[in-house]
């Protein structure tokens, strides 16, 4: 399920990017492969490059925590599962 929640909303960042890359003259190619494969990370920056710079480091640095958030309870559970855990 989790899976398909990141995927929808990787679907919706890049919907977005791509109709309002248009209104501000950026590439929507460009804004909606990234905002596919790199999702909220990419949003942040956008919205700073389209002068909305409050919002946009909001979600930048939000979405910086949770891909470390993400990298951190990988490491954990390859830790505790496959390496037999912290001694």
């Amino acid at each position: 399920m989790e899976g398909f929640l990141g995927v929808a909303l990787n679907i919706i960042i890049t919907v977005y990017l791509v109709i309002d890359s248009r209104k501000h003259g950026k590439s929507p190619i460009l804004w909606g492969i990234l905002g596919f494969f790199i999702g909220p990370l990419v949003l942040g920056i956008y919205l700073i490059r389209t002068n909305r710079k409050v919002i946009g480091w909001i979600v930048t640095i939000l979405s910086i925590i949770g891909y470390i958030f993400l990298i951190l309870i990988i490491v954990l559970f390859t830790a505790l599962f496959f390496g037999g855990g912290f001694s």
